[in-house]
């Protein structure tokens, strides 16, 4: 509920819905997922979420609330929670209202691959190409605003030469529970990744990205899906 950014963040409205609409929805629509649980210490946020169809069976500590705590963190919490009740799961996926793009269609690729390479992979991420914030095009600036270059030298470099690099998006994260229980984390080296289309990429985390967004979700027909 503490968002710097936008406040009340998540409930803000893209397509006539709130944030957390999205996210609730694509998970609702696939055809694996079985719980959808939403963890917020907002009782406005949680209110809003048991409207949209979710399960929100308790608040967030605090604790686990603040710019500091890490989203791990609050997932064992949630898992916690559930076990105490003796409910346990083999998977869980992750979606942030902050990525309203990720679908259903998403959710359901990404388990997918999970379970057809479940031998050798624990967990799916998802990622996008770094193109503009590629390190080559990237600088520091000294005290005096003097550039310095981020790699060992200055580059000027074409981009259909640049080599392809990622970045972890916030589409999803889906990782077996055991395997997460275990490293607290969905990157390591038994991960995999599903490349994200760059508009499905896009994070809100202040009001020029959720005016790009609305742009975005009017314009999606025209978009790749």
């Amino acid at each position: 509920m503490g968002s710097k950014g936008i406040k009340d963040k998540n409930l803000k409205i893209l397509n006539k819905k709130p944030l957390i609409f999205w996210p609730i929805n694509a998970l609702k629509k696939s055809k694996f997922v079985d719980t959808v649980v939403l963890s917020t210490d907002s009782t406005k946020i949680r209110k809003t979420g048991l409207k949209l169809g979710a399960e929100a069976p308790f608040l967030r500590p605090k604790k686990l609330a603040t710019d500091n705590a890490m989203t791990t963190d609050a997932i064992k919490h949630a898992l916690k929670f559930f076990s105490k009740k003796n409910i346990f799961f083999d998977y869980i996926i992750v979606c942030e209202p902050t990525s309203p793009f990720t679908t259903n269609l998403d959710v359901d690729m990404a388990i997918k691959k999970l379970e057809k390479n479940s031998k050798k992979v624990d967990a799916v991420i998802s990622v996008a190409e770094n193109i503009a914030g590629h390190p080559k095009f990237c600088v520091k600036l000294k005290k005096n605003s003097k550039v310095k270059p981020y790699l060992k030298k200055f580059h000027r470099p074409m981009r259909q030469n640049l080599d392809n690099i990622y970045y972890y998006c916030g589409n999803f994260y889906l990782s077996k529970v055991s395997t997460l229980l275990e490293k607290s984390t969905f990157y390591h080296d038994r991960a995999i990744a599903i490349v994200s289309e760059r508009y499905k990429a896009m994070e809100i985390d202040d009001p020029l990205d959720l005016i790009l967004a609305k742009v975005i979700m009017k314009s999606r027909k025209y978009l790749k899906k």
